[in-house]
């Protein structure tokens, strides 16, 4: 029996999941990892957004991993730059730089039967052992085909590939879309803009938070001297989370209270009845991704702002023409239209065991065991894969918990107890089915049309409380495995 033995691995995407996962794999003492990212800088989505007023709306003491703590952030809710740079901070404090490769898109993956073979877009191939995906779901924009868009003679820019040369102030502009990012663009412009037309098809419920609250100077120092308030402060944020998996997954007291605060938000905040009427979503707040703002609506009743439900027909290369024949002109056409959620690695070209294609694999949707290993793809598992709880649980957290639990799989390799390991297909039936059945009670299955949805129409989320999720992905179980050991 071979022992001893460090295993290559190949860590694609240097986001929230990746860097978790290199720094996971780096304290337990693997070292033999190198992590391909396509973009030209770390952070996933906190790289590929740069548009104007982009801020998180978690709040910034939980909104971090818990091996770097950062008690300065500037705001309650942290502006977007700022999480870009703590990212890459911290892959800077571990040392992460040399292992690390950028503008390296992964074209292809294929499991070779004595392990992978991975090549990039200018031709380098790699060799791996195992194999974690670690590309997240927000990173193909999605652009929606609208008759006429490229005969549109003004700048056109989508929200996850802004251009900062792109001058705003005193322009006409239209924002398609809605959701946090339409929310929050349309907030940042309007104050500058000579008018900007916000175009909705479906109305978004938005609480109230005050997003630009800036954090006290004196409450950083004082978590930067005292670490441990810190953690105790960390700590308690993250068990507040938990709280909002129980109102998203369970149907309760306090998930009507948070209801009831949505609607509330509404009606303070705007009083015109006509308005409001056009605000008002027909669905059950938190069906969607909640969005929080403490500007949309101000901005919403400014003079030099308008919002349009109307179905657009068609761009023109001056504007807008709606459904009942309005031109809107404009010279500014913001895409505020969200990702291609559900791609996760595709449209690279992986093929797992016996050239099985992921494409093949997820022909009936996207779906793996505990969001994290795919029947069919030998020592290759995903953080923050299918069903990530990307409505309810801390991100962060999440992707920690389940890099450790690969770690059980790279250790039995270094001690030469399995060569490869492969979740059954029983196991990621049994697992689906359970999650599709407690997916029935939760908030995102009352009835709207969101982009938690795939195409088949199922929730990819996550339907269990954090404890449920920490039981299932601290020790992995060998009977829900292929598990060979060479001989």
């Amino acid at each position: 029996m071979t022992t001893d033995r460090d295993p290559r691995v190949v860590i694609i995407g240097a986001g929230i999941a990746g860097i978790a996962t290199a720094v996971t794999l780096q304290r337990a003492g693997f070292h033999d990892f190198t992590i391909l990212e396509k973009g030209a800088d770390v952070g996933g989505v906190w790289h590929w957004n740069r548009y104007p007023g982009l801020t998180c709306d978690v709040p910034s003491q939980l909104y971090q991993f818990s091996f770097a703590p950062k008690p300065d952030w500037t705001g309650v809710f942290a502006p977007g730059q700022e999480i870009q740079r703590y990212l890459r901070d911290v892959v800077d404090e571990f040392g992460l730089g040399d292992h690390l490769r950028l503008n390296a898109t992964v074209v292809s993956a294929e499991f070779t039967g004595a392990g992978w073979r991975l090549e990039t877009a200018d031709g380098t191939v790699l060799e791996a052992d195992f194999v974690i995906a670690a590309t997240g779901l927000l990173h193909h924009p999605f652009t929606p085909d609208i008759p006429g868009l490229e005969t549109f003679a003004g700048d056109v820019v989508h929200t996850a590939r802004w251009d900062d040369e792109i001058a705003t102030g005193g322009r006409r502009i239209a924002v398609i879309g809605t959701g946090s990012t339409g929310v929050q663009v349309v907030s940042a412009l309007q104050p500058n803009a000579d008018r900007i037309t916000h175009f909705v098809r479906t109305p978004q419920w938005v609480m109230w938070a005050p997003m630009g609250l800036p954090q006290p100077a004196v409450l950083g120092a004082l978590l930067r001297r005292l670490p441990a308030a810190q953690r105790v402060l960390y700590d308690a944020l993250l068990w507040g989370s938990g709280i909002l998996a129980d109102i998203a997954t369970r149907p309760s007291w306090r998930r009507s209270l948070v209801q009831q605060y949505a609607r509330w938000s509404l009606r303070a905040q705007i009083r015109d009845r006509a308005l409001r009427h056009r605000l008002t979503p027909d669905y059950q707040p938190l069906c969607k991704r909640q969005v929080v703002s403490g500007s949309y609506y101000r901005a919403l009743r400014a003079s030099n702002a308008e919002l349009v439900t109307e179905a657009i027909e068609r761009i023109t290369p001056r504007g807008i023409r709606t459904a009942s024949g309005r031109d809107v002109d404009v010279d500014l056409l913001v895409l505020a239209t969200g990702f291609q959620a559900h791609n996760y690695m595709r449209p690279m070209n992986l093929r797992g065991r016996d050239g099985v294609s992921i494409d093949d694999a997820w022909a009936k949707g996207p779906r793996a065991y505990r969001m994290t290993a795919i029947p069919g793809f030998p020592n290759f598992f995903t953080v923050l894969g299918p069903n990530s709880p990307t409505g309810s649980i801390s991100l962060q957290y999440s992707a920690e918990l389940t890099a450790r639990y690969i770690t059980h799989w790279l250790r039995r390799f270094r001690d030469g107890e399995v060569d490869t390991v492969e979740v059954t297909e029983e196991a990621t039936t049994r697992f689906n089915d359970e999650a599709a059945a407690a997916l029935g009670p939760t908030v995102w299955n009352t009835g709207c049309n969101s982009w938690y949805l795939t195409d088949e129409g199922s929730v990819d989320l996550w339907p269990y409380d954090r404890k449920t999720m920490t039981g299932m992905l601290t020790t992995p179980d060998d009977r829900d495995y292929h598990v060979v050991t060479a001989t």
